[in-house]
């Protein structure tokens, strides 16, 4: 292939890595604000957080793209495609992993929430300093779950013209003639993002385990 050609492609995937990375934490933002939402008091906030998380976990990312991309500047509201994509992907990624900080929340010991009543603990200082600290051990390994998943949701924008990494194999494919090579190239491609990206999340886990003094249970079965 020309040096023209595999700038293409190097071009799709900072594209794909930018929609990773921009709708990864986009979608943590609405994963917790939804989780611990679901977990309040007043029954609206409740409410509100459900309509969000199954909603969304129903419906397909592609369907969400298409309206964000294709039925809202009907509406008059015009977004950039980029910013459609990781919108698109974050609220998503973010339904199911709400469900992961609800669970996670939930898992933490009742002895330990008794405990920090018993030291007078405002239930800010109960969250901030004994739940979300226990409750993030449990929540990497799915979080991590999600990430990859979240990856593998961008080959969904170049559906929609969006030049990711699926969108320039495409141009090279329609190029070159290439199609096995193309394509073995982009399996590739995603496989090697997805191993740093669970790597990443492998190192992620054993700090926030030795923050607790815990051996991560993948280490423990060794």
């Amino acid at each position: 292939m020309s040096t023209g050609l595999w700038l293409l492609l190097f071009d799709g995937l900072l594209v794909t890595l930018q929609l990773t990375v921009f709708g990864a934490a986009l979608g943590l933002v609405f994963a917790f604000a939804a989780g611990l939402a679901r977990l309040s008091g007043r029954r609206v906030v409740r409410g509100i957080a459900f309509a969000y998380t199954e909603g969304f976990r129903g419906l397909p990312a592609l369907v969400v793209l298409f309206w964000l991309v294709f039925a809202l500047p009907a509406l008059g509201l015009q977004l950039e495609p980029l910013f459609a994509g990781v919108l698109a992907l974050a609220l998503n990624i973010g339904a199911y992993g709400a469900e992961v900080v609800r669970g996670a929340v939930l898992s933490v010991p009742a002895a330990q929430l008794e405990a920090a009543v018993a030291l007078n603990f405002t239930p800010w200082q109960r969250m901030r300093l004994v739940v979300l600290p226990q409750a993030l051990v449990a929540m990497v390994p799915p979080m991590g779950n999600l990430l990859v998943e979240l990856l593998k949701a961008t080959a969904l924008v170049s559906l929609v013209y969006l030049q990711d990494l699926t969108f320039q194999g495409q141009i090279v494919r329609a190029a070159t003639g290439e199609t096995a090579a193309v394509f073995a190239g982009l399996l590739v491609g995603y496989g090697v993002i997805a191993l740093a990206l669970t790597r990443l999340v492998r190192l992620v886990e054993r700090r926030a385990a030795a923050g607790l003094g815990r051996t991560p249970a993948r280490e423990v079965t060794r």
